[in-house]
């Protein structure tokens, strides 16, 4: 598990890369220095780019936003965001698992309502009235934990699916880290609600990634800044490692983040204090 200092040491090992989008590129408010500029390099290679993404918005959502904050278009293949995995999910689910319009509790930010775009459903204002809880992404910078926890406990009792579709457990923000929607989804499955998780570590996400990326057993490096999430999903796919020293573990060093994964019993391949080419 070397330290490098330039992802250029290691590219040529590799046919395809998935990348973290906040933590790595983004610090939750803006871009990291040089990010941009090391997609592009990277980009340059002409080899696959999928930035894997515990957002609760859909990928091309996601693609705008990298856009307006100055990331080229073309430096990245698509936004395959674990909200594009769910929605597949939805809708097969209608009319199956669920009734032919069922009632959705969704929680999201930014006013985002992708999770549901397209599909046939009905929006409720209170998760105990619904056929299911969409738990799209977190308000914890505006709504405390034990909030969350008073609003979902009559679902809970009454054994309302709850699908968590940004299964991260900090969310990074312009003011530092908060309970992500990971964290409230803990607290759901506490009470005894039905829960299912979907995005990074889990296996979905990244069989569906695979199937973009249309090669033939290709050597993936999978490039994030969270153990539990990047290090641990992409261990289990089957594939390589790096983990970056920002996002939430910013502040750390290399002998610190070996011990973390160590204790946790996931070890990434690679780490880089920063994402840069």
């Amino acid at each position: 598990m070397p330290e490098i200092a330039h992802l250029s040491e290691i590219v040529s090992q590799f046919d395809a890369f998935f990348i973290d989008q906040f933590g790595v590129l983004l610090d939750g408010k803006k871009p990291y220095p040089d990010a941009s500029e090391a997609l592009k390099a990277l980009s340059g290679l002409g080899k696959p780019i999928i930035l894997l993404s515990n957002s609760g918005k859909r990928g091309e959502t996601n693609a705008r936003r990298l856009v307006q904050y100055g990331f080229a278009r073309n430096s990245f293949q698509e936004v395959l965001s674990s909200g594009e995995v769910a929605h597949a999910q939805l809708a097969s689910a209608i009319g199956t698992d669920l009734p032919a319009k069922p009632k959705i509790w969704l929680h999201s930010r930014d006013n985002d309502f992708s999770a549901i775009e397209g599909l046939p459903v009905e929006l409720v204002e209170t998760p105990e009235t619904a056929d299911l809880l969409l738990l799209a992404a977190s308000n914890a910078d505006s709504i405390e934990l034990n909030d969350y926890i008073r609003l979902l406990k009559p679902a809970a009792e009454k054994a309302i699916p709850c699908w968590c579709t940004n299964p991260d457990i900090l969310m990074l923000t312009g003011q530092g880290s908060n309970p992500g929607a990971g964290r409230i989804a803990q607290e759901y499955d506490a009470m005894g609600g039905p829960l299912r998780l979907i995005g990074k570590p889990y296996p979905a996400i990244y069989e569906e990634a695979a199937k973009r990326l249309k090669l033939n057993q290709p050597r993936v490096l999978c490039i994030g800044d969270s153990i539990e999430h990047d290090i641990a999903g992409g261990v289990s796919a089957g594939h390589q490692t790096c983990l970056v020293g920002t996002g939430v573990h910013a502040g750390s060093i290399f002998g610190d983040m070996t011990e973390e994964a160590q204790k946790a019993g996931i070890m990434f391949d690679y780490y880089i204090s920063a994402f840069r080419f």
